[in-house]
């Protein structure tokens, strides 16, 4: 016997509409919409509330908190992943890959000394279905590090790995161009003084001199030879996205120039960026703004990256930004966009035959307040 949800009274958001309707879901995949109000016995009112589908992050780091809530404290590990599990779906997000970092140029840091419990937990909370968002794994990989082709060995071939990143925070080659922002951010954030500072980048140079390139090639190779969409991470240059095609990468992370974005949509490449860049209205590190990439069309996926709820709060932010993207068009970004870019072609939209990956919105004075979520038709939230 199928299992049907009705849902009715909805403001139905589309790939490429919104309208009021009905959402019809049997056995966890989407089975009829319908303009028309629906009276069927048992049909669940949305009231006149959005039904988006289930938002699909790409990368966030936001589980690293919960390992490690201060310092010093490695907290629980599946108690971890759920308190992580609990904010992403609670923020709309039905499909979630947790990069993970291979690697930190800080050394033995809390996301280094917790990557592996971090990896464990999330494979089996996601075996024994506890988690009400589906999780895959990211993996970050810094190449810089001694260890970061040996870590991609010991875990790319797990089944929840689906993405694989290049990423190089050597000071000064990606993230910050602003010299100025760059020694700002690790004094404040690591506490360093000016001498520790300097000593830091001595040392993190050497490190990228040594390896950079090496790992880039070896860590490339792999996930190519298992078919594992690859990104680039914080391209500043035409270079910069040259060497990013030539590695056969499909999605650039977080590109920190206009040049480099430029040069991403020539290349086809799907471009990534941060929703807290736009909530924030700019670049905590200085760089370009989230809302003039997207101005000049040269964003294809929103990430949450360190904050879950900025995902939903950017998508319902946008068509009232005055830059001409309606809500369907902001709904893609962070849903239909970002499942395409890693080959997730059942979900990501509001369609017959995908899964029912829903969500309910209200909005609050410009607030978007998330009701309910269902993950292939079962109530998660």
């Amino acid at each position: 016997m199928s299992h049907e949800i009705i849902l009715t009274n909805a403001r139905v958001v589309t790939a490429d509409a919104e309208f009021d309707g009905t959402v019809v879901v049997r056995d966890g995949r989407i089975a009829e919409i319908d303009t028309e109000r629906s009276h069927a016995a048992g049909a669940l009112d949305l009231e006149g509330d959005y039904l988006v589908p289930g938002l699909v992050e790409l990368h966030t780091d936001n589980m690293e908190k919960h390992f490690a809530p201060r310092p010093g404290v490695k907290w629980p590990s599946v108690s971890a992943v759920m308190a992580h599990d609990t904010q992403v779906s609670a923020a709309g997000i039905t499909t979630v890959f947790d990069s993970l970092a291979l690697g930190d140029v800080h050394g033995k840091s809390d996301r280094v000394e917790n990557r592996e419990r971090m990896i464990e937990a999330v494979c089996m909370a996601s075996d024994r279905r506890m988690t009400r968002a589906e999780h895959r794994i990211h993996l970050r990989c810094e190449i810089t590090a001694d260890d970061a082709v040996e870590a991609v060995d010991k875990w790319i071939d797990l089944p929840l790995v689906g993405l694989v990143s290049i990423n190089d925070h050597t000071p000064g080659q990606r993230q910050f161009l602003d010299p100025e922002k760059l020694k700002q951010y690790y004094k404040g954030k690591h506490a360093m003084t000016d001498e520790q500072f300097e000593e830091f980048s001595i040392r993190v140079t050497e490190l990228h001199h040594r390896n950079a390139a090496k790992h880039r090639r070896e860590i490339v190779s792999r996930a190519q030879a298992r078919a594992l969409p690859i990104a680039s991470h914080d391209d500043a240059t035409h270079g910069h996205v040259q060497e990013a095609v030539a590695n056969g990468m499909t999605i650039a992370e977080f590109p920190t120039t206009h040049e480099a974005a430029s040069a991403s949509r020539e290349a086809g490449l799907a471009i990534l960026m941060g929703a807290p860049n736009l909530v924030l209205g700019g670049s905590h590190s200085g760089n370009i703004a989230a809302i003039d990439l997207l101005r000049a069309g040269h964003v294809d996926i929103l990430s949450s990256d360190y904050v879950p709820a900025s995902l939903m709060e950017s998508v319902f932010k946008l068509p009232s930004s005055g830059i001409g993207i309606s809500l369907p068009q902001a709904v893609r970004l962070a849903t239909l966009n970002p499942a395409r870019a890693v080959g997730l072609g059942d979900r990501g939209e509001i369609a017959p035959e995908r899964r029912a990956d829903l969500v309910r919105v209200r909005t609050v004075d410009g607030a978007a307040v998330v009701r309910a979520v269902w993950r292939e038709g079962e109530r998660v939230v």
